[in-house]
């Protein structure tokens, strides 16, 4: 298990990117990707009023995403590229909605940069978050729910070996509509030896 001082201080290296988790002097760099990607999003997330894009509620949502890393309910990392740690954010990947217990399991959620699609940029972070929910989180299950337009999304997660487990009828409510989500789910392989 991460102590919540390990966690404010956690980083992933890979071969192209930086993942590590935020506090609230990266505001403005938040702030800069949300508006930044804003269209290219919105056909995936739920509807965000003008006052999601301004530094107030960025540093809000820093705040609690804080709080809830110390509860132990997620983890959240930015990503930037290796060669340029301390430039734009490109993407970020979530670990939420932990629970332990009888389930130890979480929902994965991950976003990229519009200008930085078909790169392999994903695909390479989530590699290293899984084996961080599996390794140091020590989780059993992680759940990623995607939209069966959402081709790209559905690709990345089949790469990394998560299975079709069902389809979730009017799952969530995006830009105005309920739309039904696929079911993905990866188990942690050295958790049916036990």
């Amino acid at each position: 298990m991460i102590s919540v001082h390990e966690l404010r201080r956690l980083r992933i290296v890979t071969k192209r990117l930086i993942l590590r988790v935020i506090d609230e002097s990266c505001t403005e760099r938040v702030l800069d990707f949300v508006k930044r990607n804003r269209e290219a999003l919105a056909e995936w997330e739920p509807d965000r009023d003008d006052d999601y894009y301004t530094p107030e509620t960025q540093r809000n949502l820093i705040r609690q995403e804080t709080v809830s890393m110390e509860y132990g309910h997620s983890v959240r990392f930015w990503l930037t590229a290796a060669e340029d740690p301390d430039g734009d954010i490109i993407g970020t990947v979530s670990l939420s909605n932990i629970v332990r217990g009888a389930f130890q399991s979480c929902h994965l959620g991950y976003r990229m940069d519009a200008g930085q699609h078909n790169k392999g940029y994903m695909t390479e972070a989530l590699s290293h978050v899984v084996a961080f929910a599996f390794e140091e989180l020590n989780l059993h299950r992680i759940e990623a729910n995607i939209m069966p337009r959402n081709a790209p999304s559905l690709k990345v997660v089949e790469r990394l070996g998560f299975r079709h487990e069902g389809l979730a009828p009017e799952y969530l409510r995006i830009r105005g509509k309920w739309e039904d989500h696929i079911h993905m789910v990866l188990l942690n392989p050295s958790w049916s030896e036990r």
